[in-house]
């Protein structure tokens, strides 16, 4: 639905309820009501789709095929297009009174307004476009349309086909966008361009030579498909040759200061409080964790050790964890042994009665694809509401390319009881449940545009509650390596604050992973490196875990004995993926 018949449809809407007005003996303020949540009910549904309008590639991403085969050009008329539908939508937003507004509506009108907000101020203030070159990378889009059986393969080619004409477009407007890059970001997008050629393949062509596509147009997609390699490495020539130049010259650094993480935050967590209040947060519980590492220690010491305990509590810590840490997978059966223990999550959540899983919506573990490496070990690519039927793929790097010494530091990371803790995390009952759930919420807006720090807080909220559960026999070594994870996300909220409003170095940053955090080396420098690539993203797991876990505790007392641990979770989910002040608004009101 475009702009123009989005104002016609709230008009309709808000006419024949009027109409009726003169039929029925309902009192004004009561009309008023009606007319108001029907009209939001419009504006909401006119909304998504005016967006998908405005981004099918959003969209697509989302599940709604709107038009697959748009590549839009990252050009100054397209950030004039966005600036202009934010200013049309607010417009329409504020005409809507709030009080009038059921609970469920005034959750959708903040995360409207906030999505909004966000799109203005990223164009306008943050302006990453700029700055940021691994924003411009076209083989996201492709993969989706050609991995997912959402059409006939024919109609799927015909999208792709279509899509290729504007690649050459498309790069040559992220040259001209890309002004004072950070090195680490430029750095970034010559590694993940470089991968765009695991979709832009040989396997690709003999699709197309394979189909049912006419021979005129199997013949343009060859030239397009040619024409498109051409801009592809044009590209990644491009950015070598920056990248030599920055680092010669010098780089805008990748910091980004108090002033704008603040505002980030605000728009991405949507936390009830700032983000310096939450790095106090964190600095506090980091104390208390580690007393609880040391209790533990102070327990199993003398079953690993012969020698007396070490005076300095967190030197025991790491000793104790690192003895631990010899007993991990090797080193080619990483994958598999994540795909082996998803069945086993699965049978105890079943058995404690913790949540619904829905058998039907399938959970699919698979090495991560090249152009998606460099930012996470592991990750969950899942559908979106209007496909949600569609596979959950459970991404998980393999360590092909580490060097033995690297490897072996990564595994010592992901061992025997922290891999288990990964896929509660990644898998189940974590974000794989929690986005399906998050589907099948009734309000469209939830779902699509949902709260990370929700989606990540549901996701470091699970491994506590399946600990507590007995998950791992309440072995005193699974609970001390859950505390080493736990503390992991504690430090990402205080490494991310201060990295970028601190001035934290590289050495600091890996000495409070290592020394604080007792982390690997590999795991530490990898969080550097996210912490350099990305923006408040990573405080996101503590603020919305706190969040939850403390909302949980509060709920307890007031439901007393009538409290149902499966019955709070399902209650919780299926609000969508809304920030959790709101949620906890929403299930206080019941």
């Amino acid at each position: 639905m475009r702009k123009t018949t989005l104002s016609l449809a709230i008009l309709l809407s808000l006419a024949g309820i009027a109409g009726c007005q003169s039929q029925t003996n309902t009192s004004t303020a009561s009309i008023a009501a009606e007319v108001q949540a029907a009209s939001f009910a419009q504006f909401s549904n006119a909304f998504i789709d005016s967006l998908w309008e405005l981004s099918p590639t959003w969209a697509l991403y989302s599940g709604k095929h709107v038009n697959d085969g748009y590549l839009d050009i990252p050009n100054e008329a397209s950030r004039a297009k966005t600036l202009a539908f934010v200013s049309a939508q607010q417009a329409a937003l504020a005409k809507f009174d709030q009080q009038t507004l059921t609970a469920n509506e005034l959750i959708d009108y903040h995360l409207i307004n906030n999505l909004l907000g966000s799109m203005a101020w990223d164009i306008t203030t943050f302006k990453s476009w700029q700055w940021d070159p691994s924003n411009y990378n076209v083989a996201g889009g492709f993969a989706q349309i050609i991995n997912e059986n959402f059409a006939p393969l024919d109609d799927r080619l015909r999208s792709v086909l279509a899509r290729m004409e504007n690649i050459p477009a498309y790069y040559a407007a992220a040259q001209a966008n890309i002004n004072q890059p950070t090195l680490e970001h430029t750095e970034l997008a010559v590694m993940q361009n470089q991968g765009a050629f695991s979709v832009f393949s040989d396997d690709l062509l003999k699709q197309v030579t394979d189909s049912g596509l006419s021979d005129s147009e199997k013949a343009l997609f060859k030239t397009r498909f040619d024409a498109a390699t051409v801009a592809i490495n044009g590209h990644i020539a491009w950015l070598n040759n920056l990248v030599s130049q920055l680092k010669k010259d010098g780089a805008r650094s990748f910091r980004i200061g108090e002033a704008l993480y603040e505002q980030k935050f605000a728009f991405d967590i949507q936390a009830g409080m700032t983000a310096k209040q939450l790095y106090q947060k964190a600095m506090a519980d980091k104390e208390r964790v580690q007393g609880e590492m040391t209790k533990i220690t102070d327990k199993l010491w003398p079953k690993y050790f012969t020698t007396p305990k070490p005076a300095d509590n967190k030197i025991a810590i790491r000793q104790l964890i690192d003895k631990l840490s010899t007993q991990h997978v090797k080193r080619d059966d990483f994958v598999n042994e994540v795909r082996k223990q998803i069945p086993q999550l699965i049978e105890f959540v079943n058995q404690k009665n913790l949540v619904t899983l829905d058998p039907k919506k399938p959970l699919v573990v698979r090495e991560t694809p090249e152009y998606m490496r460099g930012f996470a070990g592991a990750s969950i690519s899942a559908p979106g509401p209007y496909e949600k039927l569609g596979n959950t793929y459970y991404n998980v790097t393999p360590l092909d390319d580490m060097s033995d010494e690297s490897a072996e530091s990564y595994l010592r990371e992901y061992n025997h009881w922290i891999l288990q803790i990964l896929n509660i995390h990644e898998a189940i009952p974590g974000h794989y449940t929690q986005l399906v759930y998050s589907n099948e919420s009734p309000s469209l807006v939830k779902s699509l545009f949902g709260n990370g720090a929700m989606v990540e807080g549901w996701a470091v909220y699970t491994e506590r509650m399946m600990l507590e559960e007995g998950y791992g026999d309440f072995e005193p070594e699974m609970w001390l390596m859950y505390y080493k994870w736990n503390l992991r996300v504690i430090c990402n909220t205080i490494l991310d604050y201060s990295i970028h409003v601190k001035g934290m170095t590289e050495k600091e940053a890996i000495a409070l992973m290592m020394d604080e955090a007792f982390q690997q080396q590999a795991e530490a420098e990898g969080k550097w490196r996210r912490a350099t690539l990305s923006q408040v993203q990573l405080t996101s797991y503590y603020s919305g875990y706190r969040e939850i876990y403390d909302f949980r505790e509060e709920y307890k007392k007031v439901k007393d004995k009538d409290f149902d641990l499966k019955t709070f979770h399902e209650t919780f989910l299926s609000y969508g993926s809304a920030p959790v002040k709101y949620i906890r608004q929403l299930m206080q009101d019941k």
